[in-house]
C-alpha cells in the first residue's frame, strides 16, 4: 500500500525535474540564439557602416554563425583595418622630393600621384641581396661603420646566434653614443616581448628598444591585428637596407645554413632613404610616444635609379598599393611575374591577374611547395588551383622556404618589399615596398627569378575530393589569412 502510494509521487517528482532540466536547456538555448541574432546584427552593422567587401563580410558572418560568443569578441579586436581611435597613429603623408612631371607617369605613378603618394626620385643607388651570408655582413658593416645613428624595425627579432652578434654590435654602437632604436613587433617577436632579458645589455648601454603595439597593453584597444610587418635598416639617415628579411639565422648569418629561407634584401644610397626614414620615424614616435624627430635629406648618389618608395597599412588614408598593383596588372602588355610565399589574393587581384593572361601577357606565380604555415597552404590552394585552370602559370619551388616578395611588371617595373599577395599584406599589416624603374635592376632580378623557376615543379597536385572541399571551404576565411 505504501510503496503504490510511492511510486506515483516519485514519478511526479521525477517528471517535474525533467521539466526544470528541460526549462533551462530551453532558456540557454533560446538565450544562445539571442545572443547569435544580437552579435551578428552588431557586427553586420558596424562592417555595412564601415562599407565592407561583401567577401569580409560573409568570412565574419560565418564565424559568428559557428562560433558566436568567441567570435564577437575576436571581431572587435582583430576586425579593424583603419585605425579609429584618439591614440591611432596619426595618417602617414611622406613629403614630395621632386614635383612629378605628370605627362610622363607609368601606370604605377599615375595611381599613386592621385593619392599624394611621394614621387619617384632617381638620385639613387641600389645592390641586392640574395644570400643570408651576404647579407648579413652586408648589415654588419652598416652598423660598424655608422657614425650617428642606427635606426632599425622588424618584424621578427629571433633569440639565437645570428640576432646575439647584431645586438652585440648596436649595444657596442649605442655605448659609444650612438642614437641606436629598435622597433620590434610584438606578436611577430612574441618570445622576446615576453621575455626581454635579451635587451637589457642593449638598453644599460643606452639603446632604446620599443614593441610595436604591445599585446597586453590595451590589447582590445591596441588593434592586435594590426601588426608592423615593415623591415627597414637606417643607417646615419644615409643608407637602408630594406626588404623580406627579419633578423635570425632563419633569414641571414655568418655561414651558410641548411634551412635558412630563401628571401633577400637590397641597399640603398640616396632621395629613397628620407622616405624609409620618414617611415621609421613616424612608426618609432607612435610606438615610444616620443615626439617625431625632423628628417635630415642627406643626398649622396653615383648612380642614378628610379625608385619609388611606397608605405601601406592602417596609417595610410588610402589603399594606394593596392590600387597602383592592380592598375600595373590591368596595364601589363607583356609579364606579371608574382614571387610570394603567401598566396591569398582577393577576387579582385586573381580576376586581373586572369584577364591579363586572357591578353596574352605571361602570368606566372612562384610560391614555395610548402610555406611554413599549412593553414595558409589549405587556404591558397582554391586560388592557385583557379589560376591554373585559367592558364596562368603555377611554379611551386623545391628549395628550402621561399620568403621572398616581388613582382616584376613588363620591363619597366620591379615591386621589393614586405609585402605578400594576401589580404593580410595588402589591407592589414603596416608594410612598405619600393618600385623600382631601373633597366639594370630589372634583368638582375629577372636572372634571379629564371633560378627559381628551373628549381620549381610546374603546377598543383591533384587533390582528393575532400581536400578540395576543405580548400574551397577555406575561401570563406581567406579575408583573415
Amino acid at each position: 500500500m505504501c510503496i503504490g502510494l510511492m511510486v506515483p509521487e516519485l514519478s511526479g517528482r521525477y517528471n517535474q525535474t525533467q521539466k526544470e532540466t528541460g526549462g533551462r536547456e530551453m532558456g540557454y538555448i533560446s538565450l544562445y540564439i539571442v545572443f547569435m541574432a544580437f552579435a551578428q546584427t552588431v557586427t553586420m552593422l558596424h562592417m555595412f557602416y564601415l562599407r565592407r567587401n561583401h567577401s569580409t563580410i560573409l568570412a565574419w558572418f560565418m564565424v559568428i554563425l559557428m562560433f558566436p560568443f568567441p567570435a564577437f569578441i575576436l571581431y572587435f579586436i582583430f576586425g579593424n583595418r583603419k585605425v579609429r581611435q584618439k591614440s591611432k597613429k596619426s595618417t602617414l603623408v611622406l613629403h614630395k622630393l621632386h614635383q612629378p612631371d605628370t605627362a610622363a607617369l607609368n601606370p604605377i605613378e599615375t595611381v599613386l600621384a592621385s593619392h599624394e603618394i611621394a614621387g619617384t626620385t632617381v638620385c639613387n643607388e641600389i645592390q641586392l641581396y640574395f644570400d643570408g651570408v651576404d647579407a648579413y655582413n652586408a648589415l654588419l658593416h652598416e652598423i660598424r661603420n655608422a657614425k650617428e645613428s642606427i635606426w632599425i624595425s622588424t618584424y621578427i627579432l629571433h633569440n639565437d646566434s645570428t640576432a646575439k652578434v647584431i645586438l652585440e654590435a648596436l649595444t657596442q654602437k649605442a655605448s659609444e653614443g650612438l642614437d641606436v632604436r629598435i622597433l620590434i613587433d610584438a606578436v611577430g617577436s612574441y618570445g622576446l616581448y615576453i621575455w626581454q632579458r635579451p635587451l637589457r645589455a642593449f638598453k644599460n648601454a643606452g639603446g632604446k628598444a620599443v614593441f610595436f603595439m604591445p599585446i597586453l597593453k590595451h590589447p582590445l584597444r591596441n588593434y592586435i591585428n594590426l601588426r608592423n610587418h615593415r623591415k627597414i635598416f637606417l643607417f646615419d639617415e644615409r643608407v637602408a637596407l630594406a626588404g623580406g628579411m627579419n633578423l635570425g639565422k632563419q633569414y641571414m648569418g655568418s655561414k651558410p645554413e641548411k634551412k635558412r629561407w630563401i628571401d633577400m634584401i637590397f641597399r640603398l644610397e640616396g632621395d629613397a632613404v628620407f622616405s624609409y626614414a620618414e617611415i621609421f620615424l613616424a612608426d618609432f614616435a607612435y610606438a615610444s610616444g616620443e615626439e617625431k624627430t625632423a628628417v635630415k635629406r642627406v643626398i649622396a648618389c653615383s648612380e642614378r635609379n628610379a625608385i619609388q618608395v611606397v608605405p601601406s597599412g592602417p596609417d595610410m588614408s588610402s589603399d594606394a598599393l593596392y590600387e597602383a598593383l592592380l592598375s600595373a596588372i590591368h596595364s601589363a602588355h607583356r609579364r606579371v611575374w608574382i614571387v610570394t610565399p603567401y598566396f591569398v589574393p582577393d577576387e579582385t587581384i586573381l580576376r586581373a591577374l586572369i584577364i591579363a593572361k586572357h591578353k596574352g601577357v605571361d602570368v606566372k606565380l612562384i610560391a614555395p611547395y610548402t610555406s611554413d604555415h599549412w593553414i595558409t597552404d589549405i587556404g591558397r590552394s582554391s586560388y592557385m588551383r583557379e589560376a591554373e585552370e585559367k592558364g596562368l602559370e603555377v611554379l611551386l619551388y623545391q628549395g628550402n622556404m621561399l620568403h621572398t616578395k616581388a613582382v616584376l611588371l613588363d620591363d619597366y617595373a620591379v615591386m621589393l618589399g614586405s609585402v605578400n599577395i594576401d589580404n593580410r599584406s595588402l589591407f592589414l599589416n603596416y608594410e612598405v615596398v619600393s618600385f623600382v624603374y631601373s633597366k639594370p635592376v630589372i634583368v638582375q632580378m629577372d636572372e634571379w627569378v629564371n633560378t627559381l623557376i628551373t628549381h620549381s615543379l610546374s603546377g598543383m597536385t591533384k587533390g582528393s575530393k575532400k581536400r578540395v572541399i576543405l580548400e574551397n571551404f577555406m575561401r570563406i576565411f581567406s579575408p583573415q589569412l
